[in-house]
């Protein structure tokens, strides 16, 4: 085994993996990224497939499996809330609005060391 010294870098997140790559509507992604967590943590825990999902909320067990891949750009927060909302589940949104804190940019993946 080889001893490498490379100089890694540690740059701790914002807690928004989307705002940290600079990605466009960045609290909206995060929102619908937290929101369909929820909903595969409802299936796998009560042990629904797709199908199964599909028969208790009449939503297409095809959603079920966009959301399961995380291929959530045809999901709106409202639609995603609604599936939860279907599969019996409480969601409670918390909206605080500020000024919008100045960000530094931090460096792109392809400048990061491995």
């Amino acid at each position: 085994m080889t001893d490498q010294t490379d100089d890694i870098e540690l740059v701790r997140g914002s807690g928004n993996v989307f705002a940290d790559f600079d990605a466009p509507d960045a609290s909206l992604r995060q929102l619908r990224a937290i929101l369909a967590a929820e909903v595969i943590k409802t299936l796998d825990k009560e042990r629904l497939t797709v199908r199964d999902a599909e028969a208790r909320t009449g939503i297409a067990a095809a959603d079920f499996s966009r959301i399961r891949q995380s291929k959530l750009d045809r999901f709106t927060v409202d639609r995603l809330m609604r599936v939860l909302d279907r599969l019996n589940r409480d969601v409670r949104v918390k909206i605080s609005v500020g000024p919008r804190v100045a960000t530094t940019r931090r460096p792109s993946p392809s400048h990061l060391a491995a």
